[in-house]
C-alpha cells in the first residue's frame, strides 16, 4: 500500500476528533452564553430592587429587604463564579481546538508531502517508459532500415 494512502485513516480519525472538540466548545459556549444572561437577569434584577423606592417601611421590613438584598448580591456573586468557571471551560477547549486543528493540519502536509514524492515517482517510471518506447521503436527503424538495404 503506498504512504498517502496509509496515511488516510489517520487524517480521518484526526478529522474526527477536530470535529468533536469543536462540537464541545460550541456546546461550551452556549453553556457560558446561557450563565452569562442569568447573571445580566440577576444584576438587573438586584439592582432594580436596590433602587425600588419603598413607602413608609417598618424597621422589621427594612431588615427583610436588607436580607434579601444580601442574598441577591450572594446570587450574583455565585453566579459570577459560575461565569468564570465556564469561561475557562470555554478557553480550554478552545486550547484543545487549536491542538486538533494543528495535529490534523501536520497529517494532512504530511500526506501531501507523500503524495507529492509518489508523483515523481510515477512521473519517473512514466518516463522511463516512453524512452524504453521510444529507443525500441528507434532499434526497430534500424533494423528494418539494415534488412532492407540501406538507407533511403
Amino acid at each position: 500500500m503506498i504512504q498517502s494512502k496509509r496515511i488516510d485513516p489517520l487524517l480521518k480519525r484526526a478529522q474526527d476528533h477536530e470535529d468533536a472538540v469543536a462540537r464541545d466548545l460550541a456546546e461550551r459556549q452556549r453553556v457560558l452564553d446561557t450563565h452569562l444572561a442569568r447573571l445580566e437577569e440577576l444584576r438587573r434584577y438586584a439592582e432594580e430592587y436596590a433602587n425600588a423606592q419603598m413607602a413608609a417601611t417598618s424597621p422589621a421590613q427594612l431588615l427583610n429587604r436588607r436580607a434579601f438584598l444580601d442574598r441577591l448580591d450572594s446570587a450574583v456573586a455565585q453566579q459570577r463564579q459560575t461565569v468564570d468557571s465556564n469561561r475557562e471551560k470555554v478557553e480550554a477547549e478552545r486550547a484543545r481546538l487549536i491542538l486538533a486543528s494543528r495535529d490534523k493540519a501536520v497529517l494532512e502536509q504530511l500526506a501531501a508531502s507523500y503524495r507529492a514524492q509518489e508523483k515523481v515517482l510515477i512521473d519517473r517510471r512514466d518516463q522511463r517508459e516512453m524512452d524504453d518506447i521510444g529507443a525500441r521503436r528507434s532499434r526497430q527503424t534500424q533494423n528494418q532500415d539494415a534488412e532492407s538495404g540501406g538507407t533511403p
